[in-house]
């Protein structure tokens, strides 16, 4: 392997390119002496230099215009979905790429174990809980680098502070935040409470906050759309509390050390893209589809029910008169509140808080996230087999006539993953006829055939899956 910098093509939102920060502080640790260059959108990149790890940005338009060209690299990283950005990794010169790629001949190829399992996610992420900021940096950085990597927890709030909450009414998408209605709600129960509620959101959610005010029927701080970013961060420094949907904005305040309570609506998953660092807050209706969807299919949105402006003003006080021990006797009937934290592999994990009669006992799709995880990490990473044995054995004590009727399913899948090898891809996937249970070993599988053509090797390697999966059955 030779020298040469490390390229990051990361030419996604705002948020994606804040969740690319932990690994650029990987690659810094684990390739030292190699330059860090990332590809981003300038409009993105350029307000978030002063928070980013160490690296040299290069624009979109100088990348596509050849900015790039004559440079050999140690390692490309493609973390977008853009087909431009395949494009640009197939034709650049380096030792290793990682992620979508474009070649000569016009196919689309994934490189690297964890960039297909995340593939393989695309209307399958109901089970996974693993965080995009992990799947960007799985294939590269060892437990060695991540364990070792020690997230500061969120700043306290400073008595001159102490009353400040940040309310962000926008989102990428209007299904993925609250209301008009119940950000106005929300400004009258803080205010109740003794708090001094701020309206913050980018120009894009001006009409939102508009309609907030024509609801509320009290004065507000109203700073939506008149702080670029670099203001907005300077603006968290003087609030003790962020109440946010997931959001970029979101990921910045996490990232900056502004304590975050991420209201988790619409089809996003926490697990995926909840706010990174340990220490901050997820609350979610405990309904069952919104453990995790890609698209709501719901004739209306229950992932909001049970969130009322006075149930999430409460909780935000109760957040502020600390300690965080007041957060573990909390009873939020109909929803769920999760703390961030690291797991012992060093990567982003939920803890549920809250009474232990409050909340009910794991059901059968937890179980199965959990299941999941210690799965892939161990056939994808080399973790231990254990937690995957004893996630297995939890599910079974607990709903041991479904562990019965899941364990006919792995021959099935074998026929099917030999089926394809021999004659082709047919119309109906390995996806589309896995129940529920199995649909996250389907579709990694059924990725990993479609990427290499159902190559011999390709198919050996879904079969070992399957026999290891079979053993630990």
């Amino acid at each position: 392997m030779s020298g040469g910098p490390i390229l990051v093509l990361q030419m996604q939102r705002m948020g994606d390119l804040v969740l690319t920060f932990p690994l650029l502080l990987w690659l810094s640790r684990c390739y030292p002496g190699h330059p860090l260059h990332v590809v981003a959108e300038e409009s993105f990149s350029s307000p978030l230099l002063p928070v980013s790890p160490p690296a040299a940005y290069v624009s979109w338009s100088d990348a596509a215009s050849g900015a790039l060209d004559g440079q050999h690299y140690r390692l490309v990283v493609n973390l977008s979905i853009r087909r431009e950005a395949a494009r640009l990794a197939g034709r650049l010169s380096a030792d290793g790429v990682l992620g979508p790629v474009l070649g000569a001949d016009g196919a689309l190829r994934v490189r690297g174990a964890w960039q297909l399992y995340r593939a393989s996610l695309v209307q399958n992420n109901r089970h996974n809980r693993l965080h995009w900021a992990d799947l960007n940096a799985l294939d590269i950085v060892p437990f060695s680098a991540t364990q070792n990597t020690h997230f500061a927890l969120p700043r306290e709030p400073q008595e001159h502070n102490a009353r400040s909450v940040g309310v962000f009414v926008g989102a990428s998408e209007p299904g993925k935040r609250p209301d008009a209605a119940f950000y106005a709600g929300l400004l009258r129960e803080l205010l109740d409470r003794g708090l001094r509620p701020v309206l913050l959101g980018g120009p894009g959610d001006v009409p939102v906050a508009a309609e907030v005010r024509a609801l509320f029927d009290h004065p507000a701080l109203d700073l939506v759309g008149k702080l670029t970013l670099a203001e907005l961060v300077a603006a968290g420094a003087s609030l003790s509390l962020l109440i946010t949907p997931d959001t970029g904005p979101m990921h910045v305040a996490a990232w900056t050390g502004l304590k975050t309570l991420n209201l988790s609506v619409g089809n996003v998953n926490p697990w995926e893209t909840g706010p990174y660092q340990p220490g901050h807050l997820v609350l979610r209706s405990g309904a069952s589809c919104a453990h995790g969807c890609w698209a709501c299919g719901q004739k209306s949105a229950l992932c909001r029910l049970g969130m009322t402006p006075r149930r999430v003003a409460a909780l935000a006080a109760t957040v502020l008169r600390g300690p965080c021990e007041r957060l573990e006797r909390l009873h939020m009937p109909g929803l769920s509140l999760f703390g961030t934290e690291r797991t012992e592999e060093g990567l982003f994990g939920l803890r549920r808080l809250g009474l232990p009669g409050a909340a009910p006992s794991p059901g059968a799709e937890e179980l199965a996230g959990t299941f999941w995880r210690a799965f892939f990490l161990w056939r994808l990473s080399g973790a231990d087999a254990e937690p995957a044995r004893a996630a297995w054995a939890a599910l079974s004590a607990a709903y041991p006539r479904l562990a019965a009727r899941l364990r006919g399913f792995p021959p099935a899948l074998g026929r099917n993953v030999a089926r394809w090898a021999a004659q082709g891809f047919g119309p109906r996937g390995l996806l589309a006829s896995a129940p529920p249970f199995w649909r996250p070993v389907a579709g990694y599988l059924e990725v990993v055939l479609q990427n290499e053509d159902a190559t011999s090797a390709s198919t050996r390697r879904c079969l070992e899956h399957l026999e290891a999966l079979a053993a630990i059955l």
